[in-house]
């Protein structure tokens, strides 16, 4: 039998849970058998009897070989715990030095999900990300909440109703969450980010990117071999407090998701920037509780708290917005431990291996035979900026062509449709139906698919079908045609465009079944698999 897996109830004031009933259901496929704690997911929306219909058992889960938790053992659970047992959770493993000498003296195996490496493979497991998406979306919530008016703009009998002004500051995943959920309100959106690389991530949201003054500096460009933003330098941060003096006053509701992993959070915004506020405007600080005197990137917030400053600018420093949203934040948690133990399970047999040698494993792992493993080695990762290659040697431009005289555009049509001419006059009588119905094809053609967008490319794949459908009558209709002077020639032709033209709808099914079975999943029924249509 496999290992057994257990799902801890967490500390009160953490509605959040480590497993679901579908993580667990994905669990036991791996081979493992999972034990949860009574009232484990209450709070999150996920009864017990939820589990148990899944396949796990109610009980208890310090007698379990692999522990799953959202943080550390609390000192009551740590003194159960026993030599050779995992426990994987949210460590903070560069801020608590002596949990991980604890559990490195008890023995146990401690994997930290918030040490996975940021490469594109350990994706599906970064619940630092997961977790920050949903910080994001429920920032903006918070706001809308405490803002005076709507987000979007509006047209009433009752007199017109101006857009917010939202301001993000920092477009990573929380950031990118906060543009996407303000706009979706109908909000003006503008955000400031140290990476111009994100202009298009904020456009893409339908935000606006505000590059810092003066982008000839190469600070804003810099970023970490680990895939997180630095620390910018003095002349950087004055130029940004600049840019935030000019833009607030005009602003309704700020988010910062400004964080620097290990490091005390950036100040960005000062009391004299707050002042300048409308009275009502709000400030979302998603980095209170960071810095060294309690605020985060806003000066004057406080971790957990709602401030309003004298000016009566709302200051929010709540530290919990995931666990705002317990079940979504549960499933996509529960859904990163499930992607980490595929990992760890290669055998699928409940059985878990770590290989030091992946980088992976050998980042989360932190504790391991009675010694601390943190850090890690370092991990190269893509989001590194590649040497700057060297300067290509100066070249003359070429010298600028002569805008197109549209006269010999009219004089090449002339003569087509004269060459064009002359071959009907040259050809038989039989054959005129044929280059007519050619004709008219190469128009139509030309109409239909030449001026498709771009984004409807399936859509465009249907089109293309049906036309070769078309085809495929019409060339049947021309083999053997009666009557025809050159009877092979016709047939031989139609027989080729019948040829291809089955070719092309064949394979254009079998291209949009493939594109379409990339949208199904893996563990659906049978009787959903393939039935697209």
């Amino acid at each position: 039998m496999g290992q057994l897996i257990g799902v801890v109830r967490e500390r009160e004031g953490e509605p959040r849970v480590a497993a679901t009933p579908d993580s667990v259901r994905a669990l036991v496929r791996l081979g493992y058998r999972v034990v949860v704690e009574a009232d484990a997911g209450t709070r999150a929306g996920f009864a017990d009897a939820a589990y148990r219909e899944a396949g796990a058992e109610v009980g208890d889960p310090l007698a379990a070989d692999v522990v799953l938790s959202l943080g550390a053992p609390e000192a009551g659970r740590a003194d159960g715990l026993r030599e050779g047992q995992t426990w994987i959770g949210l460590l903070a493993p560069a801020l608590s030095p002596d949990l991980l000498t604890d559990l490195a003296g008890r023995g146990v195996t401690a994997l930290s999900m918030d040490a996975v490496p940021r490469i594109s493979r350990a994706q599906s497991m970064d619940v630092l990300s997961s977790m920050a998406n949903i910080a994001g979306y429920r920032a903006v919530i918070e706001a809308a909440h405490e803002f005076g008016r709507f987000f979007t703009g509006q047209v009433t009998a009752a007199g017109k109703v101006p857009p917010a002004q939202v301001l993000v500051a920092g477009a990573g995943v929380a950031g990118l969450a906060a543009i996407g959920a303000a706009g979706s309100l109908g909000a003006v959106v503008r955000a400031t980010d140290p990476r111009p690389e994100v202009a298009d991530q904020v456009a893409s949201l339908g935000g606006e990117y505000l590059a810092v003054p003066d982008p000839s500096s190469n600070q804003a460009a810099q970023v970490s071999s680990d895939g997180y933003a630095k620390e910018m330098s003095d002349d950087y941060n004055a130029r940004a407090a600049a840019l935030y003096a000019d833009t607030l006053p005009g602003v309704d509701v700020v988010v910062t998701t400004a964080l620097i992993p290990g490091r005390p959070a950036p100040r960005l915004i000062t009391a004299e920037m707050l002042a300048t506020m409308a009275p009502g405007s709000v400030v979302v600080d998603m980095a209170a509780g960071t810095a060294t005197d309690g605020g985060g990137n806003v000066e004057g917030s406080r971790p957990g708290e709602r401030v309003v400053t004298e000016n009566g600018v709302v200051l929010l420093g709540y530290t919990d917005l995931p666990a705002r949203l317990p079940q979504q934040a549960s499933r996509l948690y529960a859904t990163n431990l499930v992607n980490l133990l595929t990992l760890l399970t290669p055998g699928k047999d409940g059985a878990l291996a770590l290989d030091h040698e992946d980088v992976v494993q050998r980042a989360v792992t932190v504790t391991q035979d009675g010694a601390v493993t943190w850090p890690p080695p370092p991990v190269q990762v893509s989001a590194a900026p590649a040497a700057a290659p060297a300067a290509p040697a100066p070249v003359e431009p070429a010298p600028e062509k002569a805008p197109a005289d549209p006269r010999r555009r009219v004089a090449g049509i002339a003569v087509a449709g004269l060459v064009l001419l002359l071959v009907l006059a040259a050809a038989p009588a039989a054959l005129l139906p044929h280059l007519t119905v050619f004709a008219l094809a190469v128009v139509v053609g030309f109409y239909v698919i030449g001026h498709v967008h771009h984004a409807l490319h399936t859509p465009l794949m249907s089109v293309t079908n049906a036309i070769s459908g078309i085809i495929v009558v019409g060339a049947l209709l021309q083999v053997g045609h009666p009557g025809d002077s050159t009877p092979g020639l016709v047939g031989a032709v139609a027989l080729v465009a019948v040829l291809l033209a089955s070719i092309n709808v064949f394979g254009g099914f079998a291209v949009t079944r493939r594109m379409l079975a990339m949208f199904t999943r893996s563990d659906a029924p049978a009787s959903q698999k393939g039935s697209h249509r």
